[in-house]
């Protein structure tokens, strides 16, 4: 018996919301969208994550783009021991910090280098260069041959903007403008937008997390980074050997080559993650909404888990209730049809945890009221 999914969108129950709708107390317990909660030194303790569960954590994400075996294994013991504290078993996620392009040091034991707006500024891919405010480190060894005179290069999640002036491939760098006023720390994530990178998908400390850490301690999820083609869900299932059968594969989508591949990873994954904070550097920003709205759409066409991720709750790092448009982009992406949504820096590091993950379940809550999961879910069978 074969299943396919129906081609229709999400459906509101339109007549049905009313002002009891809007002044009644939703149960929280009939929630079906899982909340995934990336952990951190601010929720790492039994007692810490057992307040976490009770808010609604039904995956623990273990991000490796921090930390070490070590360290994150110690966190590992605490979340179960939480977990058979509160009678449940969380799900743990690793998600592999994958191919990076980040910017370099700096001369002088420098923390910080202050650019300013119309100046030139050089980027080499000599890594071991320190920088300075006129040049600066590039890890990515093919910089100068990738980019061109006229594109955009986005360093540290887009807060400084750079316009290639010219290449020298022949000495690996490239000239740029500085297009806003910056202060940019050390090692800030490079992103190019358009620019298909020569990266491989899994590096070797990928590969030493998953088969070292991730199969030896059980892990239920491998989020990948970067994934750009179904190749590279064929690779990391070859990485988990016998362990694939047991360990789901999420592909993060979050650059243009992802976009125009996803048909095809869609095909090979277990699942999908919607990873708006790259993909937001990738493309157009005012972007971002269409292309949540059209991966959602078709994993839930396929049949396949889709997670939200990224900047959902952001404000609730600091403070104690979220933004209107947060509660909205929450809301929207359960009427969308993801399955689970994703906290990152609002429980690994952020003062309001526990209050985040709360408003984060009462929030899906709110918005499963509202969606015909009968249009949304319906199933066609074929013997």
């Amino acid at each position: 018996m074969q299943s396919q999914g129906s081609t229709s969108g999400p459906e509101l129950r339109g007549g049905n919301i009313n002002l009891k709708s809007v002044t009644s107390i939703t149960d929280v317990s009939k929630r079906k969208t899982k909340i995934i909660c990336t952990l951190g030194p601010a929720c790492w303790e039994v007692s810490q994550l057992e307040t976490l569960i009770d808010a609604g954590m039904g995956v623990a994400r273990f991000n490796f783009s921090h930390g070490d075996h070590e360290g994150h294994l110690a966190c590992l013991n605490r979340l179960r021991t939480a977990g058979k504290n509160k009678g449940v078993d969380i799900a743990v996620m690793l998600d592999t910090k994958g191919p990076e392009i980040r910017s370099g040091f700096f001369a002088n034991d420098a923390k910080k280098v202050y650019l300013v707006k119309g100046e030139s500024i050089t980027l080499t891919a000599d890594y071991t260069f320190k920088g300075d405010k006129t040049k600066l480190a590039c890890s990515y060894p093919s910089l100068a041959s990738s980019v061109n005179t006229g594109q955009s290069i986005l360093c540290a999640d887009g807060s400084l903007v750079l316009t290639v002036l010219s290449c020298d491939v022949a000495a690996g760098e490239v000239v740029c403008r500085i297009e806003n006023n910056c202060a940019i720390g050390e090692r800030k994530n490079m992103n190019l937008p358009g620019v298909v990178v020569d990266l491989p998908t899994l590096t070797e400390k990928d590969i030493g997390d998953i088969q070292n850490w991730g199969i030896k301690h059980g892990v239920d999820f491998i989020a990948a980074s970067f994934v750009r083609k179904a190749s590279d869900v064929v690779k990391i299932r070859e990485v988990l050997g016998d362990a694939a059968s047991k360990i789901k594969i999420i592909c993060k989508i979050e650059n243009l080559e992802g976009m125009e591949n996803y048909d095809a990873i869609l095909k090979e994954t277990d699942g999908i993650m919607v990873a708006r904070g790259d993909l937001g550097m990738e493309i157009p920003p005012e972007k971002v909404f269409l292309a949540q709205k059209m991966m959602i759409r078709s994993a839930n066409v396929e049949g396949k888990p889709v997670v939200t991720a990224t900047q959902m709750l952001e404000s609730m790092i600091t403070n104690p209730r979220p933004t209107r448009a947060e509660c909205s982009d929450v809301a929207n992406a359960v009427l969308d049809g993801t399955d689970c949504v994703m906290l990152s820096g609002e429980t690994a590091n952020g003062e309001h945890s526990e209050a985040a993950v709360s408003i984060m379940s009462r929030t899906c809550c709110e918005a499963e009221q509202a969606l015909n999961h009968d249009g949304l879910y319906q199933v066609h069978f074929f013997l």
